[in-house]
């Protein structure tokens, strides 16, 4: 039995720069025997495939790892990046390889737990960025990889809507030519838990 009722298939059938800021604000929940965990969405990118030199598939690379982005919208893509898990949502139509980074949220429920997966950390630095989330959620690249946003354990539901939303360059993306200066990073405006 879940706590919240996860956002339908047809949220994620949107373009990727509409779905990104759309997110914000969105309760990303996640459900397992120790307890629930949420978070509301308070920092995202988009990465747009095939046009985009940051996006693991640029050129529309096709590989094990970025397999599930030429997917239908709304499934999970986890990857590791310096042993940090990171949490995307695959966007647009099947075969057009793009997602949504999920960089950071402001904690909701199930704080006690998060606080035992990242010890010893303030308050705001629970999940003020994209692996952090990830460890104090309990999200793992194998276990959650190619799963779908619409049903549980881990999934999205309705939150609030953002007073006002801030873009502009992606983060840590030096070496990815024209692209490191697309304002594709979308956050909520003052909140203290966005990662920078």
């Amino acid at each position: 039995m879940t706590s919240y009722e996860p956002l339908e298939q047809s949220f994620y059938e949107q373009p990727t720069l509409e779905l990104a800021p759309r997110l914000l604000g969105c309760l990303l929940v996640h459900e397992t025997p120790q307890g629930i965990t949420s978070g509301y969405i308070v920092e995202t990118e988009a990465y747009r495939g095939a046009l985009d030199r940051a996006a693991h598939s640029f050129n529309n690379r096709r590989t094990k790892r970025t397999e599930i982005m030429f997917h239908e919208p709304g499934h999970i893509y986890t990857y590791t990046m310096h042993r940090q898990v990171l949490l995307n949502v695959v966007s647009a139509a099947a075969g057009t390889p793009e997602a949504v980074l999920i960089r950071a949220l402001e904690p909701k429920d199930g704080i006690p737990l998060m606080e035992t997966r990242r010890p010893d950390r303030k308050p705001r630095e629970l999940t003020n960025g994209p692996g952090k989330l990830c460890q104090a959620m309990g999200i793992e690249q194998i276990a959650h990889y190619g799963g779908n946003f619409t049903k549980p354990p881990l999934y999205i539901t309705s939150g609030y809507t953002p007073e006002q939303v801030e873009t502009g360059p992606r983060i840590g993306i030096p070496n990815a030519q024209e692209a490191k200066d697309f304002p594709w990073r979308y956050w909520v405006h003052g909140n203290r838990y966005v990662s920078k």
